[in-house]
């Protein structure tokens, strides 16, 4: 396997540490650039760019509102897991992704990492309760989750979960939401361990930029 360094947001570094990967390998950015794709796609470019030659470099990132689309580096290969956001790699793969989403569309999902980095609407509900009090936090909040009906932690296997499953419990309970816990897989973490690049990650040569078009193949 080529050497290889590992840039991706925290939520998905910490998952990486837990299955092996070397935090030598790993380059972590702050969950809070997804916010702004336009600023994630740069910030993730500016980090492919000081990469020298002789690694694959892997992205623990997904499609992420086409933050990762235009990407390219001059000298190195790019790949990508063939997904649109990282709750599949939690998963383990963009098909289970997609099945456990039929089952109910309107649910949002949380893992250990999620609960701990990720700007979600509960802290969200938190900061603007500070500033304007609960009653007005509250309505806000239910207007950005009018279209969800569960919140899902991921158990990834990874953790021991006492901790994050009583503040999901919370968060579920403070936002009206019915609360579910599923297993996760390491599935497709330790394909990126592996270096076992399928059909379910994109593979970029030297110069060949990441297109929307690959996120659209059917594995």
């Amino acid at each position: 396997m080529r050497p290889r360094k590992i840039i991706a947001c925290a939520t998905v570094v910490e998952e990486l540490r837990r299955i092996g990967i070397s935090g030598d390998e790993l380059r972590e950015l702050d969950f809070g650039l997804h916010v702004n794709p336009e600023q994630l796609g740069k910030t993730l470019q500016a980090e492919i760019d000081a990469i020298p030659p002789g690694f694959d470099i892997v992205l623990g990132y997904g499609l992420c509102s086409n933050a990762v689309v235009g990407l390219s580096s001059s000298s190195n290969r790019l790949i990508i897991p063939r997904i649109d956001d990282c709750i599949a790699l939690f998963l383990g793969s963009k098909d289970e992704y997609q099945r456990r989403l039929s089952e109910e569309p309107g649910t949002y999902f949380l893992t250990k990492g999620w609960i701990e980095a990720a700007d979600h609407p509960y802290r969200e509900f938190l900061r603007m309760s500070e500033r304007y009090g609960s009653e007005k936090a509250m309505r806000v909040v239910k207007l950005m989750l009018a279209n969800y009906r569960r919140m899902v932690l991921i158990n990834t296997g990874n953790y021991h979960l006492d901790a994050c499953r009583e503040a999901a419990r919370t968060m579920a309970e403070v936002l009206g939401l019915r609360y579910e816990e599923i297993p996760g897989s390491n599935r497709m973490l330790k394909m990126m361990l592996d270096g076992d690049w399928s059909r379910e990650f994109v593979v970029a040569e030297p110069g060949e930029s990441i297109e929307l078009s690959h996120f659209l193949l059917v594995c």
